[in-house]
C-alpha cells in the first residue's frame, strides 16, 4: 500500500465538497482545486460549516479545533501546481468522458509517480478514462454516495490495468474516511462495468420510471401524486425532489450511456427529453419537476396517483443484481443488498427474492411485454433461482 498524505480533489460542487470534508476529517492535508470560483467559495463555506455544526454538537475530535480542521485545507485553480506533491487525487467533476480523460492525463503527467487517480464518476468507465494517460495502472475509481458526510457506501472500483497496490490503497484510504452516520461500508468492485454496483442494480429502473412519468403526463396527473407513488417511505428526499437536486440533465445523460453501453430501452423518456431541450435541469435552473426558484420545494405527497406497482422495482433490481452475478462484479448477492443499505438507506432486493423468485420471474416477463422492452425480461441466473447459492 501507498503511504498517504496529500490528497487534490478536483471540482469542489456537490460531491467535491463533501469529499474535501471527509478527507479533513480524517486528517489528511487536502487541495481543492476548481477553476469556478464561485464554486469553490461556495465549497469552502460549506466545509466550515460543516465542521463547526460537528463541533456544536461535540463530534469533532478531542483537543482539535475547527480552525485545526481547515488549516489543513488549501484552495486553488492550478490544476498542474495542485498535483505537483500530491499521493492521491480524488477528481469529482461532471460526468464528461473527454473531460476526466484529460483531467486524469494532466493528473498522471504532472505528478509523483505513485500518485493514484482516483474518479468518483458514478457510470464511466475506469478504463476509459485511464486509456490515454502514461500510467493507468495508477488510475482506480472511488465512487462516494452523495453526501459522502453521511451516506456509508464507498465503492473502490478496478479497471482492467488498475494495479493490484492502487486498489490496496484506495480500499485502505475509503476506509480511513469517517462517516456520520454509522460505519463505512467499502466495497470493491471487481470488474469495470457501467454503473458499478449501487447505480447499475438500481438504474433499469429509470426505464420503468419513465414509463410511469410519461404515462402521467398524458393522463395529465399533477407531478405530486406521480411523486408519492415513485417516493419510497421514510426516505429524506421524494424521489423527483431527488431528480431535480441531482439534474435532470445528469439523469438524461446517464441513461443515454446506459442506452449505449447497456441496451436501447434505457433510453430516456419523451418528459425528461422535453425537460432538458427546455432548459429545466432542476434546482441548477431553478425548475425542473418542481419550481426551486423560493427554495426547497414541499409537495403534497398525501395523494398517488396509483399507477406504480412497487414490486415492479423489485423485481427489476432483483433481476439487475443477477445480471451483475452473471458478469462477475460481486461474489455473491449479499453484497449487493448491504451495497443498497450502504448506498440508499433502503433494503437491496435480493434477499427477498430468494424466497420469491417465482413470482418476480413472472412479473418481469409481463412488464417487460406491456412496456415493450426486452431488456426487462429475466435472465438466466433469476430464471434458473441458482443466484440464491451465491450468497
Amino acid at each position: 500500500m501507498i503511504d498517504i498524505n496529500n490528497i487534490v480533489i478536483i471540482g469542489l460542487g456537490d460531491m467535491g465538497k463533501g469529499i474535501a470534508q471527509v478527507c479533513l476529517m480524517a486528517g489528511y492535508n487536502v487541495s481543492a482545486v476548481d477553476t469556478n470560483y464561485e464554486i469553490l467559495n461556495k465549497g469552502v463555506d460549506y466545509i466550515k460549516s460543516g465542521f463547526e455544526k460537528l463541533k456544536k454538537k461535540g463530534k469533532l475530535q478531542e483537543g482539535l479545533s475547527v480552525g485545526d480542521y481547515l488549516s489543513k485545507l488549501k484552495t486553488t485553480s492550478d490544476l498542474i501546481e495542485a498535483v505537483k506533491d500530491a499521493d492521491l487525487v480524488i477528481e469529482a467533476v461532471s460526468e464528461n468522458l473527454d473531460l476526466k480523460q484529460k483531467i486524469c492525463k494532466t493528473v498522471i503527467d504532472n505528478s509523483l509517480d505513485h500518485c493514484i487517480l482516483a474518479s468518483n464518476t458514478s457510470s464511466l468507465s475506469i478504463t476509459e478514462i485511464a486509456k490515454n494517460c502514461g500510467k493507468p495502472n495508477n488510475v482506480i475509481g472511488i465512487h462516494f454516495s452523495n453526501p459522502a458526510p453521511l451516506m456509508r457506501l464507498i465503492e473502490v472500483i478496478k479497471g482492467d490495468t488498475s494495479s493490484q497496490k492502487s486498489m490496496d490503497t484506495g480500499v485502505e484510504i475509503s476506509k480511513s474516511l469517517p462517516c456520520l452516520r454509522g460505519e463505512r461500508y467499502v466495497v470493491r468492485v471487481l470488474k469495470d462495468r457501467p454503473g458499478f454496483i449501487l447505480n447499475r442494480v438500481l438504474s433499469p429502473s429509470s426505464i420503468y420510471t419513465n414509463y410511469i412519468i410519461d404515462l402521467a403526463y398524458e393522463k395529465g396527473i399533477p407531478w405530486e401524486q406521480v411523486d408519492a407513488d415513485l417516493t419510497r417511505p421514510n426516505t429524506p428526499m421524494s424521489a423527483l425532489i431527488l431528480s431535480d437536486f441531482v439534474g435532470l440533465d445528469i439523469t438524461y445523460n446517464v441513461q443515454l450511456y446506459y442506452a449505449e453501453k447497456l441496451s436501447p430501452d434505457y433510453k430516456p423518456g419523451k418528459v425528461l427529453t422535453k425537460q432538458v431541450e427546455q432548459g429545466k435541469l432542476g434546482k441548477k435552473t431553478g425548475q425542473g419537476y418542481y419550481d426551486w426558484s423560493k427554495g426547497r420545494p414541499n409537495p403534497d405527497l398525501s395523494k398517488k396517483a396509483g399507477l406504480v406497482n412497487r414490486e415492479v422495482f423489485t423485481a427489476i433490481t432483483t433481476n439487475e443484481g443477477c445480471r451483475i452475478l452473471e458478469e462477475g462484479l460481486v461474489s455473491g448477492w449479499k453484497i449487493i443488498d448491504e451495497v443498497i443499505l450502504a448506498g440508499m438507506n433502503f433494503q437491496g432486493p435480493m434477499k427477498y427474492a430468494t424466497k420469491n423468485h417465482n413470482q418476480l420471474k413472472k412479473l418481469l416477463e409481463e412488464t417487460a411485454k406491456k412496456l415493450g422492452k426486452s431488456y426487462l425480461k429475466p435472465c438466466n441466473l433469476l430464471i434458473s433461482g441458482k443466484f440464491i447459492d451465491m450468497k
